[in-house]
């Protein structure tokens, strides 16, 4: 039994569009070639993939093939385009997966050390949560991940910088009023003086008056800029860490309650794999390096 990519894919961009014709005009063929095809790729699978001719129902198996057939096809697809962008660059491909508040905070001295050493080198960047950092360096989409943990947790990578979890507010607002009121220390529950723009940032804060905001929550943001664009106007208050909205921006206030006083740390993780290309072990040191 002889199964081609260009059977699953044309099997798979038929199931999805449900005719012919509108396969035909995405793959660029004629209806009769791709029918043609589909009938090859029944034979070789021994058993009918459409319960009618019209191919816009599958079969039970129809079902089961179509998840492998785009399993398979995207595991070429981003092969190819991996191949693709290392032809471009010559000189070698950084791929990052970084929470938010380090493309903010971490990332730009680290580019511009790298930058004067390996200026032809191509760096791309995703802009994810922890739990996207993890599964891109996961299956092979980063080479190298930065996310946020409680310190201390070193079940995975490599610490590399510490600070303090605080809240970001408007200023002049609820909180902010709040918090110059009490004039002293202060405590999480300050936020429920505000609606709570929820992050993953808000997760590493172990406080019950957090958690119970977090539940309440209305608004749910994961990039930094736009978590500060709404506090800005006036849509809440969220928690962020210092170094993220250490140059506060106007119309922003940010401290750090001290009851609890609580911190995130930013860990370097990558697969364990040989060969590392000079360009991806020369950025995995300057993570360390510029955040000294």
């Amino acid at each position: 039994m002889l199964f081609k990519l260009e059977m699953l894919r044309v099997f798979r961009v038929v199931a999805e569009k449900g005719t012919l014709s509108a396969a035909a005009q995405v793959l660029d063929r004629t209806p009769s070639a791709i029918s043609m095809m589909l009938t090859q790729f029944e034979d070789h699978v021994g058993a009918a993939l459409f319960e009618t001719d019209r191919k816009n129902r599958l079969t039970p198996l129809g079902q089961l093939v179509l998840e492998e057939s785009r399993r398979a096809t995207d595991v070429f697809d981003r092969s190819a385009e991996a191949l693709r962008r290392h032809a471009l660059s010559t000189a070698g491909i950084v791929r990052l997966a970084v929470v938010p508040s380090a493309t903010v905070s971490l990332l730009p001295t680290v580019i511009e050390a790298f930058r004067s050493s390996r200026p032809d080198v191509r760096i791309e960047i995703s802009d994810v949560d922890s739990a996207a950092v993890r599964r891109r360096v996961q299956i092979d989409e980063a080479d190298i991940g930065i996310l946020s943990a409680r310190p201390g947790d070193s079940s995975e990578g490599t610490a590399i910088l510490t600070d303090d979890l605080g809240i970001v507010c408007a200023e002049d607002g609820p909180v902010h009023q709040a918090h110059m009121t009490a004039g002293g220390p202060s405590d999480w529950g300050l936020l429920a003086q505000e609606p709570l723009i929820a992050n993953p940032l808000c997760g590493l804060v172990e406080d019950p008056s957090v958690q119970s905001l977090l539940t309440a929550s209305p608004l749910t943001a994961r990039n930094t800029p736009a978590i500060l664009s709404f506090v800005r106007r006036g849509l809440g208050a969220s928690i962020l860490p210092f170094d993220a909205v250490k140059s506060q921006p106007v119309g922003v206030e940010f401290f750090v309650p001290t009851n609890p006083l609580c911190r995130r740390e930013l860990r370097k993780i990558r697969q364990d794999i040989p060969n590392r290309s000079p360009a991806v072990e020369a950025f995995w040191s300057l993570l360390t390096e510029q955040a000294a």
